[in-house]
């Protein structure tokens, strides 16, 4: 999926749309998202020496996990991340870097999903995380 296609299960947009592409293959999901320099969250996180802030980088994880449930999600539900654990921080991302994510859903019992998710930039683990998240219908 390019971001357009991404547009139609996420409601994020602009600059809080945090994924360039996402597939499923084998109930995993992957995404990919490049870190161009341009980015809000740069502007000051850190002046002269740009570094993902640790939010944003679980926030990728968990907008590519919710390809996973993109039949429930499109056109009639959104998506609420309700906790994180075990969250691990090994490597920065910068600017020029792609961060590749895979995510997989351990558990569920709707509305909510428990997933486990890490992100790679050049093959080296860059964050790892325990995730939870909530299908709420969209408000009119």
């Amino acid at each position: 999926m390019d971001r357009e296609e991404i547009m139609k299960i996420l409601p994020h947009r602009d600059n809080m749309l945090l994924v360039d592409r996402a597939e499923l293959k084998d109930g995993t999901a992957y995404g990919e998202k490049t870190i161009t320099g341009e980015e809000w969250f740069l502007k000051g996180h850190f002046p002269g020496n740009p570094v993902v802030p640790g939010v944003i980088l679980c926030e990728i994880l968990a907008q590519s996990a919710c390809v996973l449930l993109a039949s429930d999600i499109e056109g009639e539900v959104g998506t609420f991340l309700t906790g994180l654990d075990n969250v691990r921080f090994k490597n920065p991302v910068t600017v020029g870097d792609t961060i590749k994510t895979e995510c997989a859903i351990i558990k569920s019992k709707a509305p909510f999903y428990w997933a486990s998710g890490k992100g790679y930039v050049n093959g080296k683990l860059s964050v790892s995380a325990e995730f939870s998240f909530a299908l709420v219908k969209k408000s009119s």
